[in-house]
């Protein structure tokens, strides 16, 4: 049976399919085993650059006959490996031929033909698995679905430099989950591959060189391991800091940096170490700068970002090495008019690619102002230059020297860094939106900041469009980056709730998604702070005594903290308790006497115990939710040293007494969110 293409594609194939394409399916079935071997060696030399033809012998049913061929132990040994050269060859055509090969089972037919001992043969079809492993619409579990398959491949690197490459190539392909990084571990992955990294072949060295950053990343094991690995005698991280050098291609001195990075990252290599500050950092920073190609750009900024995200001090490092901030502009005017790419299939990509140096970019700013206010401050500072094209002006240098005609690029806009968040938030790429937003948030937790930049541009107006239909991995961003704005002392937090906020963030807090549930109460939270009775009523109504109830009751303890930070600041002052209490008191207390008797930590029952101003006339009120409980707290402190319990207990007793306090305790404090 024909392994068939998709089928908009099939249609124009089929079309096209010539008498010659036929003839070489045909051969596939001739009685000579002699014209057999011939006719797929026609087929190669046909197929070889030719998408079209690989498409017609695909959909003619060759791929069947040619697996059913590899599998024959009856087919000669230079059969089969013709076969395995053919399926390699149209495997590299388009990702439907991948998907129409894929379907015939190639993967399975190609593995059981790894226990061939003829290495010729042996070799083909890793190439082919190779080729077919590469592409993105292959299952990558596959390759896991036979548990003797993994060690098996352990075994074959030792036969030649091309399976050495080939197999490191597919496991780098395939390592996508920690499971999987858990099952190369397992079975000697680190112990085989390390040796490659001192092969004389720089394919063997490359591709094991992204084997281990696959491995390595966020894994605390396999980085634990890396470092005490030795190579030749030699540590392997100084072997990593060796293909960092300048002399070395820049794909190695990007990938290598990538595998100090992770192991920094998992905590094998600690931030201060000279392999990092010395090498790794300095490294990257040199692969944002314009002489390198954009994919080594848009790669060096993400790994920096990622390196530094974390650590105060690299940050203030990277700050200032190599002017970073201001290498970081020409991300986005690349290309420009002036740039010196002189292919032009070089330029069409670049032009197509060029928001990837955008996001890129946004992560790295980010990443550098998400702790230090000097470099937020750098950050938003940075100015972009618009240019014209070359004009032309006369100028007299003295009185006596002649005049000179120069030529000079005119500026004719500026724009700040703000301007190109602003313009990122509404980008079509949801990847550059993503990279925007993360930077506003970043830049959002400086209280000068939201006092001048945030409100001078107006950030809320685009942020809230963005929050109107987003994906989740956005709106957890932007509605994170809202909480910021609605902080007592931000200039924002006025216009926010005049535009009707307080809806889509009682909507929030009834998403599936627990980050969504934190931010939206979290949001309310920093509302109610200090806000007007108005708001304060308004929030109520929208959230519903029902909603809260829910909130109370999350298993998200985050939930759980942050409705109960939105209780304290809601029930403020004497008049605002007076108001809220005695239209919703009753569900209010029996709220918090569930909290009180489930079992929940320390922090959570100190939330709920803090001391609060009430009326007299809800002091009966709270006797009768709390008389039931009483009884339960007095014999638990009696049994139980627990010192959250006295508390309790002294809470129950006492609280109604509080309101007489001299000094009473201050509403919920507000903090800006810090970086998820």
């Amino acid at each position: 049976m024909a392994c068939l293409l998709e089928a908009p594609l099939r249609i124009s194939v089929l079309s096209e399919v010539t008498a010659t394409s036929r003839h070489y399916v045909d051969r596939l079935f001739d009685p000579d085993p002699q014209k057999v071997l011939q006719g797929v060696i026609d087929m190669k030399n046909a197929v070889i650059g030719n998408n079209k033809q690989k498409a017609n012998l695909i959909v003619l049913g060759a791929v069947p006959r040619l697996l059913y061929l590899l599998q024959q132990s009856s087919s000669s040994l230079q059969l089969r490996t013709e076969c395995a050269v053919v399926l390699g060859s149209l495997a590299m055509g388009t990702e439907n031929n991948i998907k129409s090969l894929v379907d015939c089972h190639i993967i399975p037919t190609l593995l059981q033909g790894l226990l061939c001992p003829d290495l010729v043969f042996t070799e083909a079809c890793l190439r082919c698995l190779r080729t077919v492993f590469i592409s993105p619409v292959t299952p990558v579990q596959l390759l896991y679905t036979d548990p003797t398959v993994i060690p098996h491949l352990m075994s074959l690197l030792s036969n030649s430099q091309r399976t050495q490459e080939y197999i490191t190539q597919i496991f780098s392909h395939c390592c996508k989950t920690p499971e999987h990084q858990t099952v190369l571990f397992n079975h000697g992955a680190i112990q085989n591959i390390a040796p490659l990294l001192i092969s004389p072949s720089y394919k063997v060295r490359m591709q094991a060189l992204k084997c281990f950053s696959v491995l390595a990343y966020e894994n605390t094991q396999v980085s634990m391991t890396l470092v005490n690995v030795l190579v030749d005698g030699e540590q392997l991280t100084q072997v990593f800091v060796k293909m960092m050098q300048r002399d070395q291609p820049v794909e190695m001195q990007l990938t290598a940096a990538k595998c100090l990075t992770y192991m920094c990252r998992a905590g094998a290599i600690r931030t201060d170490d000279g392999s990092i500050v010395l090498k790794t950092l300095p490294c990257l920073v040199r692969m944002c700068s314009k002489e390198h190609l954009l994919e080594e750009r848009v790669e060096g900024a993400e790994t920096l970002a990622y390196l530094m995200e974390p650590d105060v001090e690299l940050q203030r490092i990277a700050s200032t090495t190599d002017h970073l901030v201001a290498m970081l502009a020409d991300y986005f005017k690349y290309p420009s008019s002036v740039s010196a790419i002189a292919d032009i299939k070089r330029l069409d990509h670049d032009l197509k690619h060029a928001h990837e140096l955008r996001q890129a970019a946004f992560k790295l700013y980010a990443s550098l102002g998400s702790n230090d206010e000097d470099i937020r401050k750098k950050v938003l500072e940075s100015v972009f230059f618009s240019l014209s094209p070359p004009a032309c002006v006369v100028i007299r240098t003295h009185a006596h020297v002649p005049m000179h005609r120069l030529c000079f690029l005119q500026i004719t806009e500026t724009e700040n860094m703000m301007d190109r968040i602003v313009s990122g938030l509404s980008e079509s790429s949801i990847k550059v939106r993503l990279a925007a937003v993360r930077c506003l948030h970043s830049l959002s937790r400086s209280v000068q900041q939201l006092r001048t930049s945030f409100h001078d541009h107006a950030v809320w107006k685009p942020l809230m469009k963005l929050l109107q239909n987003a994906p989740d991995e956005v709106l957890v961003m932007a509605s994170s980056t809202l909480c910021n704005l609605l902080l007592e002392f931000s200039p924002s937090k006025e216009p926010i709730l005049e535009s009707g906020v307080i809806e889509l963030l009682c909507s929030l807090t009834q998403s599936d998604s627990p980050a969504l549930r934190v931010n939206g109460i979290w949001a309310l939270m920093n509302m109610a702070f200090q806000a007007d009775q108005k708001v304060k009523v308004e929030i109520v109504r929208c959230l519903g005594t029902e909603q809260l109830f829910r909130l109370l009751s999350d298993p998200d303890t985050n939930v759980l903290m942050k409705t109960l930070g939105l209780l304290r600041n809601l029930l403020s002052t004497r008049p605002h308790i007076d108001q809220i209490m005695s239209s919703h008191g009753k569900q209010i207390m029996q709220a918090v006497t569930l909290i009180l008797e489930a079992e929940h930590s320390i922090e959570v029952k100190e939330q709920v115990s803090v001391r609060k101003r009430i009326s007299v006339q809800h002091f009966v009120l709270l006797l009768h939710c709390r008389m039931e409980f009483l009884h339960f707290v007095r014999v638990k402190s009696v049994v139980s040293s627990d010192e959250s319990t006295h508390s309790l207990f002294f809470f129950v007793v006492f609280f109604p007494l509080r309101r007489f306090a001299s000094s009473p305790t201050s509403p919920m404090e507000t903090q800006p969110r810090s970086s998820s």
